[in-house]
């Protein structure tokens, strides 16, 4: 089986060579990128399958990087900084990253976490492979490519505001809590802001509205959380 591969991008070559020997040990094989401008190059030129990328890089930081790989592609993004904050974490969150780490860290935590976020998207990927599309009133969802059709136009989503329509249309009806929606797409319960799932919902809510969508197909359940609702469904 091939190697997963992982580009740590951070300014510290210290920290960087501390990543690569935590990982190779785990058998991963990893790229480095000492800046944002490098790390994008390299991603232009060659397939990851998750980037570790650090907040604080002189120049372009972590949250422009993080915002620039999200207009056209879909790599797992751990974001690492030494930024405590839960604004920052939910601001990590809503622009795209599949997760968050704090320094100081346990090696175990980060190689956990890596192997975590990559479990996720090999099981995503074999239960998507149990069926070719959902289709529903002005909407298909193909499961192969990952990509979502409204009236027959493609429209572009972040991994994760993929993940969430996806969970909600897999399952027309069901209401989904926030924390839920929280465990399920983002498997985080160390914090328990849920703006980050609002944020996604009215990301996603608006996108499907441009693309001429003439109803609203995430629905508000107060007090609870969402559901998929197509027109005239009760």
């Amino acid at each position: 089986m091939d190697k997963f591969k992982v580009l740590v991008v951070d300014d510290e070559w210290n920290m960087r060579n501390l990543l690569r020997v935590y990982l190779t040990k785990d058998g991963f094989e990893v790229s480095e990128a000492k800046d944002g401008l490098e790390a994008l190059s390299k991603i232009e030129h060659n397939s990851y399958d998750l980037i570790i990328l650090d907040v604080m890089m002189p120049g372009m930081d972590g949250w422009e990087v993080c915002k620039k790989i999200r207009l056209n592609q879909n790599i797992l993004i751990l974001m690492l900084t030494a930024r405590t904050e839960i604004k920052d974490k939910v601001h990590g969150l809503n622009i795209g990253a599949d997760d968050y780490l704090v320094k100081p860290f346990a090696s175990e935590e980060l190689v956990a976490r890596v192997q975590a976020l990559l479990r996720r998207t090999e099981t995503t990927k074999l239960n998507e492979q149990q069926s070719t599309s959902i289709v529903k009133q002005g909407i298909k969802v193909d499961l192969e490519k990952r990509e979502i059709l409204i009236m027959d136009e493609f429209i572009e989503l972040t991994p994760k505001e993929f993940d969430l329509f996806f969970t909600l249309i897999d399952h027309p009806g069901r209401v989904y809590s926030r924390e839920r929606l929280l465990e399920q797409v983002w498997d985080v319960d160390y914090f328990g802001d849920f703006r980050t799932v609002d944020t996604h919902v009215k990301n996603v809510r608006e996108k499907v509205r441009k693309a001429g969508l003439t109803y609203n197909p995430i629905q508000t359940v107060w007090g609870v959380g969402y559901k998929f609702k197509e027109p005239n469904s009760q």
